[in-house]
């Protein structure tokens, strides 16, 4: 039996941190590109980062080059939301929003997350 997924159901969800999909458009192919990452509600706020690694992943690249994409949520709540990613690489806002995430990642490497993490802010159409 399908049951229609609510606005109530949908926002429950994204109180939650959890593992999501997301859908970029290729920056060089324009294909669609779907990979599994994680994503967190700091102050009612979504973000998605990953861990500190010096090269540029695809996906943000991906994002850097069209900011639009989708969103899925996946578990008991599924649905596919339309999104636009706000690349976040000012050192202060960085400061500001890391420390949660590597508090849920039970990471102390702050300082090589600030530096080389991928971190955007997700905005729902």
């Amino acid at each position: 039996m399908d049951v229609a997924v609510t606005k109530d159901a949908i926002e429950a969800a994204l109180e939650r941190g959890h593992t999501i999909d997301i859908t970029t458009k290729g920056r060089k192919s324009g294909e669609a590109r779907r990979l599994e990452i994680v994503f967190h509600n700091i102050g009612g706020r979504t973000y998605i980062s990953g861990t500190p690694y010096p090269g540029k992943r695809k996906w943000l690249l991906n994002l850097e080059a069209d900011p639009h994409f989708t969103f899925h949520l996946k578990g008991r709540t599924r649905a596919d939301l339309p999104a636009v990613a706000r690349v976040i690489d000012d050192e202060t806002e960085r400061r500001e929003v890391l420390p949660h995430i590597a508090r849920a990642w039970k990471r102390n490497d702050l300082d090589r997350m600030v530096r080389y993490s991928p971190l955007i802010e997700v905005k729902f159409d």
